[in-house]
């Protein structure tokens, strides 16, 4: 068994973007430049949009960070993407999610420019993704793809099971593993909470992706020996040998199924680092297809 470094993974390919990025910006008279938008003061939303801005510095890539409170309305967001959208100095948009119950999530990712949709939300991007055509690709799927590639991982042929269906992993992560091409070629099944034969489903996958948000969700009795687990859950619990009182787990019983993979992602340090990864790859084909 072997387990899929997100971070050192991540480290290798955010040298390349360093190095491509530092060639092109005497040409183009700017370095790439990333907007994030956090509305609230959810804490996980605040740590995931920090580490996004502080990769945008080490890669050298310019970011500007709006943050507006929890009693932002749907209104006054719009105004902010639409001036965002304006911008020639602004490469990419991101708006980190969840957003305040009262604003619509889908009327703001609707409302950006989906040349400037480095998340891979909007309805554009999700549509030429399903058509096999150039996009940005969710950052969460691309960076599994990223990942599965470093490790020379070829997933055609093989039966991959996605459990959940999220627009923002579960669904697109379906479609990138099955579609033809580079990273597809899959067979893939997509899983839910209606799913009633789960475990049997499992236990055929030769890959697992789990994107339920349940922690410790996939047990060692839903894994055969050999298969490749792909853990995309961030889960708190509680934990009182630790100072914080709480401790990060995945939606996969780590420890109990760690024996049976040939490979597996740890949870932290696996996908969450893959995923802004793939955020700074599509930020810098942005910057690139703006020249």
């Amino acid at each position: 068994m072997q387990l899929l470094d997100g971070v050192g993974t991540a480290q290798r390919i955010q040298d390349r973007i360093r190095e491509e990025a530092a060639a092109l910006i005497p040409q183009r008279g700017r370095a790439p430049h990333l907007a994030a938008v956090l509305v609230g003061e959810d804490p996980a939303s605040q740590v995931y949009v920090g580490s996004k801005v502080k990769t945008c510095e080490a890669l050298g890539f310019g970011s500007t960070l709006i943050r507006r409170n929890a009693h932002t309305s749907e209104a006054e967001l719009l105004q902010i993407i639409r001036e965002l959208n304006a911008d020639p100095e602004i490469d990419g948009i991101l708006v980190q999610l969840p957003l305040p119950k009262h604003i619509s999530e889908n009327a703001i990712i609707n409302a950006i420019d989906p040349a400037k949709d480095v998340d891979g939300f909007h309805p554009v991007s999700q549509g030429n993704m399903v058509l096999g055509q150039p996009t940005y690709l969710p950052a969460t799927p691309f960076g599994i793809q990223l990942l599965l590639a470093e490790y020379g991982i070829d997933v055609s042929g093989k039966h991959a099971v996605v459990i959940g269906r999220s627009n923002i992993v579960g669904t697109p992560m379906s479609i990138l593993l099955s579609r033809s091409g580079t990273g597809g070629n899959a067979t893939v099944t997509l899983t839910h909470s209606r799913t009633q034969n789960l475990k049997e489903l499992c236990l055929q996958a030769d890959i697992i992706v789990a994107a339920i948000g349940k922690p410790r969700f996939v047990t060692a009795d839903m894994v055969k020996e050999g298969a490749i687990v792909i853990d995309v859950g961030i889960n708190r619990i509680e934990d009182a040998s630790r100072k914080s009182g709480s401790r990060l787990v995945g939606d996969v019983d780590f420890d109990a199924v760690f024996p049976k993979c040939s490979y597996i992602t740890p949870v932290p340090k696996g996908v969450g680092p893959m995923t802004i990864c793939g955020l700074m790859m599509n930020t810098l084909k942005a910057w690139k297809a703006g020249a």
